[in-house]
């Protein structure tokens, strides 16, 4: 350990093992009673790297400096961590303890720009202005948290994804949109465990997973619904996989989506459909519903259902209100409801709630 002014510098054997002692540290100060109300809140800086200790100087080098500029973003309270750091200890974080994507940042004097986590806990302070940048987030894909959607901070979300890039990859996306990323795992045993220990609102899971690699996405959604039921689950595969994904439709619809994984690359939709799936809303892929279609046509046509009925019922399959799918058809919305009674009255759907009707009413179609 070495100091340089009111501050100090300490090397650890792992980034998990200090952002723990970091976490120590800070509920220790905001559990002390200071005289005469005082508060204490210190800024802390975790990065990863080779440093050379001096007798005269203490601990230095590019990392520790890099270390200093991180923490220098920081407000009092505050304990951010570089990227580096971030991937080493995101896997051996104690339980409890999470990381939260805040995004990229230049830092003082440095010529990289670095993407920067903030620590978040139990009996931490969690809220904080911006960071202290006089840049703002960088140009490369940053994003700050105070900017973050309301619709989706404090979101939990759980990630099952045997590909470890996608899976890195959905995490900072679900993260940059403000989601709290609670699990990241490779297979439906470790699902089950992480979701009934975080009880997250949503998860977002690969049909096909190991050991068989068929339909493990699929039972694990079916066990987490009778283990949490109101979890809303996204569904996710590279091919149009059917039968068993309608079975759990018609289960209870209310909080599960079917997507294509292509369509994750389209960002601002895919972070909307987590969004109407926490919302307890459905959805499923366009591309899903127009194969379903298809098919469904090429067996046994369903006369009843005029050309117009048709695209109304594949728009509700999608999940899109009445609104959405006017604008969409330039029609009125009058003109969707009488559309909508006309395809709930053809396929034999007598009055219910109106949003799980929806569904049976796509999912009547698809079947026959």
């Amino acid at each position: 350990m070495s100091n340089a002014g009111d501050g100090f510098f300490a090397a650890f054997t792992s980034p998990s093992a200090c952002l723990a002692a970091a976490a120590r540290i800070q509920r220790d100060l905001a559990g002390t009673s200071w005289p005469e109300g005082a508060e204490v809140r210190v800024r802390m800086g975790v990065h990863v790297g080779e440093a050379t200790e001096h007798e005269s100087t203490g601990l230095v080098g590019i990392a520790v400096h890099r270390a200093a500029r991180v923490a220098a973003l920081a407000h009092g309270g505050q304990v951010l961590c570089s990227e580096a750091a971030a991937a080493l200890a995101r896997e051996s974080l104690p339980s409890g303890l999470s990381l939260c994507d805040l995004g990229a940042y230049q830092l003082k004097d440095l010529d990289r720009s670095e993407r920067v986590f903030q620590l978040e806990g139990e009996g931490l302070w969690r809220e904080f202005p911006p960071l202290r940048s006089t840049t703002g987030p960088s140009a490369d894909g940053g994003t700050a948290r105070d900017a973050v959607s309301s619709a989706t901070r404090g979101l939990r979300v759980v990630v099952a994804e045997d590909n470890a890039l996608l899976r890195e990859g959905l995490r900072r996306l679900l993260a940059d949109a403000g989601f709290e990323v609670v699990g990241l795992v490779a297979d439906a045993a470790s699902l089950l465990e992480v979701v009934e220990h975080e009880r997250p609102q949503v998860v977002v899971t690969d049909i096909r997973m190991p050991p068989s690699n068929t339909t493990e996405g699929i039972d694990a959604a079916r066990a987490i619904r009778r283990l949490l039921p109101g979890t809303a689950v996204l569904l996710m595969s590279h091919h149009v996989e059917t039968e068993q994904v309608l079975e759990l439709l018609e289960d209870d619809p209310r909080g599960l989506g079917y997507v294509l994984k292509d369509r994750v690359a389209e960002v601002a939709a895919f972070v909307d459909v987590v969004r109407r799936l926490a919302r307890g809303e459905s959805a499923i892929d366009p591309e899903v519903v127009s194969r379903l279609v298809r098919r469904s046509r090429d067996r046994s046509p369903i006369d009843e259902l005029s050309q117009r009925e048709h695209e109304v019922l594949a728009l509700m399959a999608e999940g899109r209100s009445n609104q959405a799918i006017a604008t969409t058809l330039h029609m009125s919305a009058k003109t969707v409801e009488t559309h909508v009674g006309s395809i709930f009255t053809k396929l034999g759907l007598p009055p219910a709630e109106q949003d799980h009707r929806r569904v049976l009413a796509v999912l009547a179609y698809l079947r026959r």
